[in-house]
């Protein structure tokens, strides 16, 4: 019995031991090889921790002298809130546009900037991070009051990157099915199903928003009823548009998901209408919701900013001039170079942007389906690799969704948000229709503008 213990406690703490060291190196791959999923954890907790002192840090600012200092507020406790979020979010966009000017011009992983400041040293960049999230709770409020109207300008900038990043997207996916759709028709159905669901989603949520916004017993309601009539006339404008001889590149699908954008944008700036409005009838049955519910929504909403700064970050080639991700430098000199490096390297494979895979070239080297390559070549080659995204412009992302979480959770800038709600307030109502119809309007541009600038290459 004495020994069967023995050994067991010894297996148990081998695979402990087995486990942490496993979880060690996968944890070093992952930041290795996938920085940008590390930079988004780390951006996610920014968000949840200014959402938790925007409600709860209210004794400790009540502390602080200079922030105490000249405060004339009526609630004390949603301003404090409200100067927690702005501090949080000051300290992020200073660290995130401190890296992205640090990382301006990397072009190559050769660059040691790459694998000091993108890729490596997590622990170092996690407590340069603290230090920056600390730094704005030791500003004056008079500080903090010019950052707020500065994160509004770079809220609305966020959002429209955001809105580019979407007509590129729709645009990519028609393009691509229609491309296999030459040989398999199938292509072609599915992309005229979705386009039919597209439009469908479209009317069902317009129908539900006509139920929703304007209840019964609660008066005209003109203003929801105005929103929701002209996202369907906007729908209606630039789905004829992009049928129409004029639009030499128009399709009916990318129509179809911009309407339903549209009316998703619709949708949500009228629930962000104050719950006490008469006319949002969404809101009042929302009011009765248990805090687990709501605690999930504002998780959806914060997990939705991530992945937008994520995806937009991302994609850095629709922002160039030459249409290429690294620029002048990138993946021409640098790739040109490196394959004159590993051209006596038989048997490569494609890699990243098109050149050569250094590791697999060595791989099959190693097995015997081609001389081992130099290793100092080897490693001149790998250092010559172009990077797979704009370091610099992918920080600058994260920088500008640190000013718009700061007006998502504060109401852009409205102390009366309640401490249950996020993105809620006239503000925020307004800001989504506005960004629902700079988006219809710079996709009847991209309709339009072939047409009208024929000597111009829209491609």
């Amino acid at each position: 019995m004495f020994l069967g213990g023995y050994l067991g406690s010894c297996a148990a703490q081998l695979a402990t031991y087995a486990a942490c060291t496993a979880c060690q190196c996968a944890s070093r791959e992952v930041l290795r090889h996938s920085a940008r999923v590390a930079w988004s954890v780390l951006f996610f907790l920014a968000m949840i921790l200014a959402w938790v002192l925007r409600d709860f840090a209210t004794p400790i600012l009540e502390k602080i002298p200079w922030i105490v200092k000249d405060v004339t507020q009526v609630d004390m406790d949603k301003w404090f809130g409200q100067q927690a979020v702005y501090r949080v979010s000051m300290g992020n966009f200073l660290f995130f546009g401190c890296m992205s000017l640090a990382l301006l011009g990397v072009k190559q992983r050769g660059d040691k900037r790459d694998a000091y400041l993108h890729h490596g040293h997590p622990l170092a960049k996690l407590g340069l991070w603290l230090l920056f999230t600390c730094l704005p709770f030791l500003f004056p409020n008079e500080v903090l009051n010019v950052y707020s109207w500065a994160a509004r300008v770079g809220s609305g900038i966020f959002l429209i990157i955001q809105m580019i990043i979407l007509l590129d997207f729709v645009q990519c996916w028609n393009d691509s099915w229609a491309a296999h759709g030459e040989e398999d028709e199938r292509w072609l159905y599915g992309l005229m199903g979705l386009t039919v669901a597209g439009y469908a989603g479209t009317l069902t949520l317009a129908g539900l928003m006509y139920a929703w916004f304007k209840p019964a017993g609660a008066g005209s309601c003109s203003l929801n009823i105005g929103a929701i009539t002209l996202t369907l006339l906007l729908v209606v404008a630039f789905s004829v548009l992009s049928l129409a001889p004029l639009a030499r590149q128009g399709s009916i699908f990318p129509s179809a998901a911009i309407g339903l954008y549209a009316a998703y944008l619709c949708f949500s700036a009228l629930q962000s209408e104050p719950k006490e409005y008469a006319c949002n009838g969404l809101g009042r049955s929302l009011t009765a919701a248990s805090g687990g519910t709501l605690a999930l929504g504002m998780l959806v909403t914060l997990a939705s900013v991530v992945y937008a700064a994520f995806r937009a970050g991302s994609n850095t080639a629709l922002f160039t001039l030459d249409g290429s991700e690294d620029g002048e430098g990138g993946a021409g000199g640098g790739a040109g170079q490196r394959q004159a490096l590993l051209a006596d390297v038989e048997g490569t494979s494609a890699g990243l942007d098109g050149v050569p895979d250094v590791a697999e070239a060595t791989r099959e080297a190693v097995t015997g389906g081609a001389p081992k390559p130099d290793a100092a070549a080897v490693a001149r080659a790998e250092a010559l690799t172009p990077v797979s995204y704009n370091y610099s412009f992918f920080h600058l992302i994260f920088a500008l969704a640190s000013m718009y979480i700061a007006m998502l959770m504060t109401g852009w800038g409205s102390v009366a948000q309640d401490k249950d709600r996020i993105d809620v307030g006239w503000a925020s109502v307004w800001v989504k229709l506005g960004a629902q119809w700079v988006t219809g309007l710079l996709y009847m541009w991209t309709l339009l503008a072939p047409a009208l600038f024929p000597d111009r290459d829209f491609s």
